[in-house]
């Protein structure tokens, strides 16, 4: 039933959305001249030089869109040995989120990708009942100064943004890395584990950096994290102290983060093979949600290798992703781990689609995180283990250039750090199986 449904909402919203986002409309270029195959949000190298060069290209404009999903999500099996359900809203057609985006040029030299984000199930109440909330997203001002000779073109840029590799042009960065659309609603369609620069910190810091692309060959960055509180509130989710359904992430000090890439075009092809890292001083919060600053801090020491091809020639569109992140972690005071003072997590993921005409797509993806073990931290597994790994296959199709409309699957070979009877209670791995269907529309 609901999918019949969500066909319906697809087919009435294909007829009637037309219009071009902004960014086309600044610059005269169609979606995909900057997104592969019309892919949002993965980047072409046109793209990433409009990235790079602070969302300056082209003429002012009208800096307004908005953007929202339709979707629904099955879990295999979505109830527990007890018989309650998994996840609540599991089979239901729901409308997701709706985001607004105010981007663009601001000056010739300064430009702003900002985006503010209403969840319409961010949380439940003690009641149970759900709650929606409207907050700041990615977020990402620009200042950039570019000097073009015969022997050289040379990008010099400072971003201020609050999501670390938010800033990043690459889609194997974890900011906008794969999937690009997933549940929001699902308690068990992805890695329950992740390493802290896959997300931790997302609407959680102001950065500020600066960074230098050279002849379109070179970028490298330096950046320095710090919590997104004080007159740096505006880019935090909305999360703050004592809020135990949204806790404030308290960093201590100004915490690095790098980023160094190589990058070739030729033809229709280019390839980026690079490397990047955050070094994050964590204070814990108690259990009422306020940090404690005077017992010390979790240092978070995250670095990853990744590596990027696109091949980019009429009706066709090719691109893979490949990304291995290692972190150590040193908890002196087990806030998190009780078996142990350091510990270790390691991720990985790979992806490949194509896309035909700019409106047939196919994806595959490969995930994995995998760990030490720890009781306190991994208490959910019956065998302490963080481990998980699995594949998420994807069709999509792309009836006009501002709606995507897909149907994805995620098939989980290990969760929790074993295939079967993973928590102790007869929940196997394949039982988190979810299959996800998705409408995404934006109107300019």
């Amino acid at each position: 039933m609901w999918f019949t449904s969500f066909v319906a909402v697809c087919l009435f919203q294909a007829s009637i959305a037309h219009a071009l986002p902004i960014f086309a409309r600044q610059t005269g270029q169609s979606c995909v001249a900057c997104h592969a195959g019309g892919q949002f949000p993965e980047l072409t190298p046109y793209g990433r030089m409009f990235k790079l060069n602070g969302y300056t290209l082209g003429e002012r404009t009208i800096p307004l869109a908005v953007m929202g999903t339709v979707d629904a999500t099955k879990t295999r099996h979505n109830t527990d040995a007890s018989g309650n359900q998994v996840s609540p809203k599991d089979g239901n057609l729901t409308w997701d989120a709706a985001s607004i985006f105010l981007a663009g040029k601001i000056t010739d030299k300064i430009g702003a990708f900002a985006q503010y984000t209403y969840t319409n199930y961010d949380h439940q109440d003690a009641a149970g009942k759900w709650v929606g909330k409207w907050a700041s997203d990615n977020t990402d001002f620009r200042f950039v100064e570019r000097i073009v000779s015969e022997a050289s073109d040379f990008i010099l840029g400072v971003t201020l943004h609050n999501n670390p590799t938010v800033q990043d042009v690459f889609n194997s960065a974890p900011a906008w890395s794969y999937p690009y659309v997933s549940s929001s609603t699902s308690a068990v369609g992805s890695p329950p584990f992740t390493t802290l620069i896959e997300g931790a910190l997302a609407q959680q810091v102001v950065g500020i950096g600066g960074y230098l692309y050279w002849n379109k060959l070179l970028y490298a960055e330096l950046t320095a994290y710090s919590t997104a509180d004080g007159i740096w509130s505006f880019l935090s989710h909305g999360n703050k102290a004592g809020d135990l359904a949204h806790p404030q992430v308290y960093l201590k000090g100004y915490n690095p983060y790098w980023r160094v890439a190589l990058t070739h075009e030729w033809g229709p092809h280019n390839i980026m093979v690079g490397t990047f890292g955050l070094f994050a001083d964590v204070y814990p919060n108690d259990p009422n949600a306020f940090p404690i600053f005077t017992q010390g801090v979790t240092r978070f020491r995250d670095v990853g290798v990744d590596a990027q091809y696109q091949y980019l020639l009429e009706p066709h569109t090719i691109t893979a992703q490949a990304r291995y992140i290692h972190e150590n972690i040193s908890d002196p005071n087990n806030f998190i781990y009780s078996d142990s003072q350091s510990a270790n997590l390691k991720s990985v993921l790979l992806k490949a689609s194509y896309i035909y005409q700019a409106k047939y797509g196919i994806s595959l993806s490969y995930f994995s995180v995998t760990g030490s073990t720890d009781s306190a931290a991994y208490a959910s597994s019956a065998n302490f283990s963080p481990n998980t790994q699995g594949w998420t296959p994807e069709i999509f199709w792309i009836p006009v250039q501002n709606i995507r409309v897909g149907l994805q699957y995620t098939h989980f070979t290990k969760f929790l750090g074993s295939r079967s009877n993973y928590d102790g209670n007869g929940r196997n791995a394949s039982d988190n199986d979810t299959l996800f269907v998705y409408l995404w529309a934006a109107y300019w």
